[in-house]
């Protein structure tokens, strides 16, 4: 008996410390005073994301006060000279999901604590740090930093709750806004989005995506139009055309190649790829290379993409007001006028009518 009583006496020993470090360690989940919140922002294909909490200016004055001017020492953790959190609670985060500029100065993709060293009413300098981990900046080591930009702050409308806010949103760059109090911590953030999105297809063109047609059409696209290496545009648009595993000229593709070939200076070679595009248009793409010819100051391809599309559109009224119109732009009044009017006869939409209306009253021919 004594050894059962030894035994059981033991087992419930254990127990009980069992469940005492459960009861330590197990704990209900419950709201902060700060509520935690997360913003995001889109720039070309890349993204900017802000971890953060938010605590709210209930009456106090903030800056120089609640929040000190300069580095501090806050009588806790590790650190002697301790910047601002910009929020509460754990630290403040910012996520690249690629390598970006901040105020201009190179940053790698990805995550990073984001401090202020708030200097003055008018100053801070922006800290981004290697350590995401610590609570707030009781731990803020400057070995860890991986960027400071000064900035200023700027005057703001009261808002009670610390808000991250992206309110200045461009192509390649946003600017990030800690807003609080009546202070504004605006800060730029910028993607080499042309890069990105070329170097995202370099690489996925060795897998899938390279095994379709539209997507090297796509991409030598994109690259003409947005300041992209020429030469491997070149490359790209040849690979859709004759492709290792398909052979298929279109519209598409041989005009690609040649608003490539003009960008390069190769006007000869643009004008006879242009015609041979031509000849595989239908009628809204005919009626668009029609303009870019005039645009270029090609009046007489202008005109003979805009009469193919009257003879294979008699009854179309937006082919005979782009007719029209490139005759207007020659200086040839006569024929402007017949096919404007020609047009209109045809009881167009709204948008042509209104088109074919403008320049016959610029004609006096109304």
């Amino acid at each position: 008996m004594k050894n059962f009583y030894k035994f059981f006496g033991a087992s419930a020993l254990y127990t009980a410390l069992l469940f005492s470090v459960f009861v330590a360690e197990a704990q209900i989940n419950t709201p902060q005073g700060s509520q935690f919140a997360t913003v995001s922002q889109r720039v070309g294909i890349s993204d900017i994301t802000i971890n953060y909490s938010r605590p709210s200016v209930k009456g106090r004055e903030i800056w120089g006060k609640l929040v000190p001017y300069g580095m501090n020492n806050l009588g806790f953790g590790t650190s002697t000279a301790a910047p601002w959190r910009a929020g509460a609670n754990e630290n403040t985060t910012i996520t690249f999901t690629d390598d970006a500029k901040v105020e201009g100065k190179d940053i790698k993709a990805g995550t990073y604590g984001l401090f202020f060293d708030v200097k003055d009413a008018d100053n801070a300098t922006l800290i981004l740090s290697h350590d995401i981990d610590s609570w707030g900046s009781f731990f803020y080591d400057p070995a860890n930093d991986a960027l400071r930009a000064d900035i200023k702050t700027e005057s703001a409308p009261h808002t009670e709750v610390l808000t991250f806010e992206f309110n200045t949103v461009n192509p390649n760059s946003a600017v990030a806004s800690l807003v609080w109090g009546e202070r504004a911590f605006p800060f730029t953030v910028e993607y080499d989005v042309t890069d990105i999105v070329l170097n995202e297809f370099r690489n996925q063109s060795k897998g899938q995506l390279g095994f379709t047609r539209q997507n090297w059409e796509q991409a030598a696209s994109y690259s003409l139009n947005n300041g992209g290496d020429l030469n491997e545009a070149l490359g790209w648009i040849n690979q859709a055309i004759a492709g290792q595993f398909y052979s298929q000229k279109t519209f598409n593709n041989v005009s690609i190649k040649a608003q490539i070939l003009n960008k390069m200076g190769n006007t000869a070679e643009y004008g006879k790829l242009m015609d041979e595009a031509a000849g595989m248009a239908n009628m809204n793409q005919l009626n668009n290379i029609g303009y870019q010819m005039m645009n270029a100051k090609d009046y007489e391809r202008a005109l003979k993409y805009f009469k193919t599309n009257v003879k294979n559109n008699p009854t179309d009224p937006n082919v005979y007001d782009s007719l029209g119109e490139c005759y207007k732009m020659m200086g040839d009044k006569k024929n402007a006028v017949k096919n404007l009017k020609k047009s209109l006869s045809l009881n167009p939409p709204a948008n042509v009518k209104a088109n074919s209306e403008r320049l016959l009253a610029e004609l006096d021919a109304m």
